[in-house]
């Protein structure tokens, strides 16, 4: 595989699964939604940087730790899917209080950022993935931590683009989803998927 036909095959595979619904989407949905975009490009920061620390794991050999090891893999598995279902129970028990302006509210919110990085990293599936993943588009004779680090470096433009995209579009429908009754719902709802990928963690061996 050339140079050219790698970073070509990458980018078309990133792009699906940066697309593809998930933890990462529902998180920057639900924030940008009811506490603005400024908090949720934040969280989307925190996500990028979080694929950083995996890329670097990965770059070093630290991830492949994950694929052989089950009590690593349990291990992180186990305290990935207690910090989702913390922030599950917490959207579920907080009241909601819409934000109407950029700004507002700014010293009562979470750190966005943290919430963001930690959900990546806490996550053992993304450790494994990208240990099988990355290395199938390093081409033979390169250096296989700078090119793990610029496939990350892609992985993250294209993750930046999307969450972009996502937070102009939930501004398109804001006046409708910050209605209080909607917001709560919401809330809920993103709550009840963030409970649903901890069983899926739970769950994954």
């Amino acid at each position: 595989m050339t140079v050219t036909d790698s970073l070509l095959a990458y980018s078309l595979a990133a792009s699906l699964l940066t697309i593809t619904p998930g933890l990462d989407t529902a998180l920057i949905l639900r924030t940008a939604t009811l506490e603005g975009g400024r908090k949720a490009f934040m969280a989307a920061l925190g996500i990028n940087t979080g694929c950083f620390i995996w890329g670097a794991m990965v770059a070093f050999g630290l991830a492949a730790l994950l694929a052989v090891s089950e009590l690593a893999y349990m291990l992180l598995k186990w305290a990935g899917a207690v910090y989702l279902c913390w922030l599950a129970f917490h959207m579920l028990r907080t009241p909601v209080t819409p934000q109407l302006n950029e700004g507002e509210g700014t010293a009562r919110h979470s750190n966005w950022f943290i919430r963001g990085m930690l959900g990546n990293v806490l996550n053992p599936k993304v450790g494994v993935f990208y240990v099988s993943f990355l290395p199938q588009f390093i081409p033979a004779g390169h250096n296989p931590v700078e090119w793990t680090f610029l496939l990350v470096s892609i992985h993250v433009v294209l993750g930046t683009l999307w969450s972009l995209t996502l937070i102009n579009a939930s501004r398109r429908v804001a006046h409708i989803l910050k209605k209080p009754v909607v917001a709560r719902w919401l809330n809920r709802i993103t709550g009840g998927l963030f409970l649903l990928f901890a069983a899926r963690l739970a769950a994954s061996s």
